[in-house]
């Protein structure tokens, strides 16, 4: 239908019934929330998925890693080395914690942080860097690690895009002291809304659980002061629904990541981020960049698609630092290359169930 409305992105659902029935036994029990046997469930087969030795669940990607910030206690004012490149959430955490960004130039090929401009960023206040798996893209997980290994800084990855990536056959939440996980309804898996955070040390599960669950640990014992970010059962029961059916849903998104690649390869001024041999892709997103030798700008190209009903993102435009709530409040470096990627960074519609047909509608508005 050449009316048909193509959004962005589509969510992974379950087949109706089953998840009918599989929430079924939450009216028998009335335990709907507060780490019930679905919690649970979920927890244990989302660390066996992601090969990590220790997941804890969160009511959503953003305080998942709000909370893994916390739980290494930071002193106020302290300084987070961090992309700009990014949705917006990512600085936000680092800034509800009380803590600075310090904003570091992403490469040109992949758009995550370029891990050669870290180090003359670092000063006697910084404590962690923050980078981002954008689109998937795995960060330069070894330098990173070097330079915080030299100067004893925490690394906590948003690797909210890069759920089931592997980077060198290990899984991605395996790399530096935290990786967080979005679970939200427009990401490869999902739990309508949820999280996680991904570590190696016991302890911080232990701080994780006090922080999600208003630090109570007994009837008439809190430990800490904490919040409600607890995964309820119905979001859980969703997320071991759709796990069931990801290997198929990667599969398809697959297939379409290499039809729209192999459609738009000839297009002068249409190119994508460099491929990585040693990443096992999860196709979360369909990113391309419109060059300036294309025939329109990316905002044309934008507004070209929008008119024809299909629904690309600007993702991410601007950058985090320019954003008004952070624009001129925190030290950076030059910002070149993230800022020239957000004014030609397009997100074409992308999901498993897009039909190969609405594919070459939009790439056939981008040929003309």
């Amino acid at each position: 239908m050449q009316n048909q409305k193509i959004l962005v992105t589509q969510s992974s659902m379950p087949p109706y019934e089953e998840y009918i029935e599989a929430i079924k036994p939450l009216w028998d029990s009335h335990w709907i929330t507060n780490m019930g046997i679905y919690h649970k469930e979920l927890e244990e087969k989302l660390k066996q998925y992601l090969e990590v030795p220790e997941l804890s669940l969160m009511v959503n990607g953003h305080m998942a890693l709000e909370m893994a910030i916390q739980s290494f206690n930071f002193p106020e004012g302290s300084e987070v080395i961090t992309t700009p490149f990014t949705f917006v959430s990512t600085t936000h955490a680092i800034v509800r914690n009380k803590l600075q960004p310090v904003f570091c130039d992403v490469k040109m090929s992949d758009g995550t942080i370029d891990e050669t401009k870290i180090e003359d960023l670092i000063t006697e206040k910084t404590v962690a860097i923050v980078p981002v798996h954008v689109y998937g893209n795995v960060c330069n997980v070894e330098e990173i690690q070097r330079i915080a290994d030299k100067y004893n800084l925490k690394v906590i990855y948003d690797a909210a895009h890069a759920f089931g990536v592997k980077y060198k056959g290990i899984g991605i939440g395996n790399y530096g002291d935290a990786s967080i996980f979005s679970f939200h309804a427009t990401k490869v898996f999902n739990t309508i809304e949820g999280g996680a955070v991904a570590f190696s040390d016991h302890k911080i599960y232990e701080k994780l659980y006090n922080l999600k669950n208003f630090g109570i640990r007994g009837e008439e014992l809190v430990v800490e002061v904490g919040a409600n970010a607890k995964m309820n059962e119905f979001e859980a029961i969703m997320g071991l629904c759709n796990l069931k059916y990801l290997s198929h849903s990667l599969e398809e998104r697959k297939i379409r990541y290499d039809y729209y690649k192999e459609r738009l390869s000839h297009i002068p001024g249409i190119r994508f981020f460099e491929d990585n041999v040693d990443i096992q892709k999860n196709y979360a997103y369909f990113p391309i960049v419109v060059s300036e030798d294309y025939s329109m700008t990316r905002d044309e190209l934008y507004e070209k698609l929008k008119e024809n009903n299909i629904f690309s993102r600007k993702y991410f435009y601007p950058i985090t630092s320019d954003q008004a709530c952070f624009r001129n409040k925190y030290k950076k470096c030059e910002l070149e290359s993230a800022r020239w990627l957000s004014k030609h960074i397009l997100v074409l519609p992308f999901y498993e169930q897009l039909e190969l047909a609405n594919i070459d509608r939009v790439v056939e508005l981008m040929c003309v």
